[in-house]
């Protein structure tokens, strides 16, 4: 197998891959072992991954939107030897407790012997966290074949070539920023322009400057280019699509993208899928508007009892270290809810799973529930996720108080403790949750009771 090094034109040579692989092996990075990174976009980090690949190495990409606390867990479930920043996020990396390196050092010389290559396809090569259904962090292990196979599968469902200039303003530490485009358009030989963070007047002036083909986007992302300043005057006439990594995208950006005739390709997938799983192509992007298309090259997909299953060769088989993933047959239970037309194409209708998704973050209630109960005046408390028009969903969340205790209070408490984009946009203060008689709480019924506060 062509190793995931190999398949990257321009990073696996002189100051790249094949130079940073052995900096990393004179610092002790073997085949197995893991490295994490905290930060911005950054070319480094695709380096890093490229170099890591050929030693046989780990990549643990950390959300920097996460709160200290919760980096600590996670960095507990897979223990990297090691911690790469930019300098934005330097002393937070270093108040972690691993050897701490600046991306730039990637590029510095190094003098020894070349690192062994270990490239296998079951290697893995990528540890990405996602929220589970019990709330607790688990990590998706992709092996280099899963990462090939997306690069190579979501290459061709979008016809990438070397021609292609993408754009790339979604963070690299999620598969969407990392996987949907990113690498399957440096695998192409494409040219990419990656952006540290997004920022909508900074995209809109890229897209007329820099003139990219396609560029992914999610639905807080759109909202926030449409209704800035410079979008009516903005040349889109470059972008020959705009793919959304999103199970249901707000028909109304939608529009505003098709009303200057740029067609919206949704993606469906899971960060264990891929991502890339279920695709609706430019051709379909304005008489399907609202369905996720059909399945990718590759990949197999079915509704049992109305959930989506998946299965294919970029579908990781389990979470770190050795949970599976996948049922006996290979089978990815995705925990979301679809219908299929007659044609064959999937639509999203919503979710099995509790997950709350907020501009393109997975919330789990329970990491909510779980740092609000801390406070010594909450008896029960309850997360659940409400529409918003800029971020799709936001949290919202229950409580019983067993002492008298401020909204602001609470807030302050939970801002100690967890991500600020988990923070309940909403409160609502009860005398008792809502519950099946079995004691689970309804939050359908919270969601509803919400509706008429």
């Amino acid at each position: 197998m062509k190793g995931l090094h190999e398949s990257l034109p321009g990073l696996s040579e002189g100051a790249g891959a094949r130079a940073a692989a052995r900096l990393w092996h004179g610092w002790g990075v073997r085949p197995g072992d893991r490295v994490a990174s905290l930060g911005g976009n950054h070319w480094g980090q695709v380096v890093l991954l490229a170099a890591l690949a050929r030693i046989g190495a780990v990549l643990v990409p950390l959300n920097f939107r996460l709160a200290p606390a919760e980096w600590q867990r996670l960095l507990g479930v897979c223990t990297p030897r090691h911690i790469v920043h930019d300098a934005a996020w330097a002393d937070a990396a270093r108040a972690l407790g691993l050897p701490a390196h600046a991306v730039e050092e990637l590029d510095a010389p190094w003098g020894g012997a070349a690192a062994p290559v270990h490239a296998a396809e079951d290697a893995p090569v990528l540890l990405v966290f996602t929220s589970g259904t019990t709330g607790g962090p688990k990590a998706a292990v992709h092996t280099q074949g899963n990462l090939l196979a997306n690069m190579r599968i979501a290459a061709a469902s979008q016809r990438i070539t070397a021609s292609d200039v993408v754009l790339t303003v979604l963070p690299l530490f999620h598969v969407g920023g990392l996987c949907i485009q990113t690498l399957p358009a440096l695998g192409a030989g494409a040219r990419v322009l990656l952006h540290a963070r997004f920022d909508p007047g900074e995209a809109l002036a890229a897209i007329a400057r820099d003139r990219p083909t396609l560029t992914l986007l999610v639905p807080a992302v759109m909202k926030a280019m449409i209704e800035h300043p410079r979008w009516p005057a903005t040349d889109l006439s470059s972008l020959r699509a705009v793919w959304a990594g999103s199970s249901v995208l707000p028909a109304p950006l939608v529009q505003a993208f098709h009303a200057r005739g740029v067609p919206v390709c949704n993606v469906y997938g899971a960060t264990e899928s891929g991502p890339f799983s279920i695709a609706l192509p430019p051709e379909h992007a304005f008489d399907h508007a609202g369905s996720c298309g059909w399945p990718a090259p590759e990949v197999e997909a079915r509704l049992v009892h109305g959930e989506v299953w998946l299965r294919g060769p970029n579908v990781v088989r389990h979470y770190w270290p050795d949970v599976p993933a996948c049922d006996a047959e290979g089978w990815f239970h995705s925990g979301d809810l679809a219908t299929q037309a007659a044609d064959g194409s999937y639509t999203i209708v919503g979710r099995a799973k509790e997950l709350i998704i907020s501009g393109g973050e997975n919330i789990h209630p329970l990491e909510v529930e779980q740092a609000l109960a801390e406070h010594p005046s909450v008896a029960e408390c309850a997360a659940f996720g409400i529409a918003d028009a800029q971020w799709g969903e936001v949290v919202a969340v229950a409580v019983v108080r067993k002492a008298p205790v401020a909204e602001a209070e609470l807030r302050e408490h939970l801002a100690q403790r967890i991500a600020r984009f988990k923070q309940p946009r909403r409160w609502f203060f009860v005398e008792a949750l809502p519950k099946t008689a079995l004691g689970k709480v309804q939050r359908g019924e919270l969601v509803r009771l919400s509706s008429r506060a």
